[in-house]
């Protein structure tokens, strides 16, 4: 196992490695954490020729024009897409031989495990394989969320007001029970476990 730092040093040691790839398989909870990885082409996204491609995305890389922009493309190319509302682990698998880990930041830079013992591969392969089974291809939650994602700027924008739960309905034309549906399916896709949580983390992706 190696370990190295950075985004820019996992690309390094591991762009041959991607390259001569023809299965990957990809859990990220949004579009940073292997962008280095995968540098996007200039121009109309090419296909995938004869590659086998399946990411599995938190649902708030949705929310993000510009993720929701990418994740679409990738469903272009011919990558298999789903969404998943549980924790991921963020991981890359490389033809079933080589995994790749994030880790936590260390001195401003994120670790990365680079892993090729065939028995540790295996077992996380078989968390990626679990994790895959319980998401939501994209198209489905897609329709599911429409109306979550149309409202989410101005639920987020009453949420920061801090004004009562009937007075936000009646604003957005929702019945009581409705509203506080969409506000609980807003929080899943944010990631947030409290509505200040939501706001918050809204904001750092630039969705209000």
């Amino acid at each position: 196992m190696a370990v190295v730092y950075g985004e820019e040093e996992v690309h390094a040691r591991t762009a041959h490695l991607f390259a001569a790839a023809t299965d990957m398989a990809c859990a990220a909870n949004d579009l940073f954490t292997w962008a280095a990885t995968r540098p996007r082409p200039d121009g109309p996204p090419p296909r995938l020729d004869g590659k086998r491609i399946r990411k599995i995305f938190r649902p708030a890389v949705l929310l993000d024009p510009s993720g929701a922009e990418h994740v679409r493309e990738l469903d272009l190319r011919g990558a298999e897409i789903r969404i998943s509302t549980d924790e991921i682990s963020e991981t890359v698998i490389l033809d079933r031989r080589i995994a790749i880990l994030a880790g936590e930041y260390v001195h401003g830079a994120r670790a990365y495990s680079v892993i090729s013992r065939p028995e540790v591969v295996h077992g996380v392969t078989s968390l990626f394989e679990a994790a895959w089974r319980s998401a939501t291809d994209l198209a489905t939650h897609d329709a599911r969320f429409a109306e979550i994602r149309q409202l989410a700027p101005q639920i987020l924008d009453l949420l920061a007001t801090g004004c009562k739960d009937e007075t936000a309905a009646r604003t957005l034309g929702l019945g009581l029970r409705t509203y506080r549906r969409r506000v609980a399916e807003l929080m899943t896709a944010l990631g947030a476990t409290s509505r200040f949580q939501a706001g918050a983390r809204a904001r750092e992706l630039g969705v209000i």
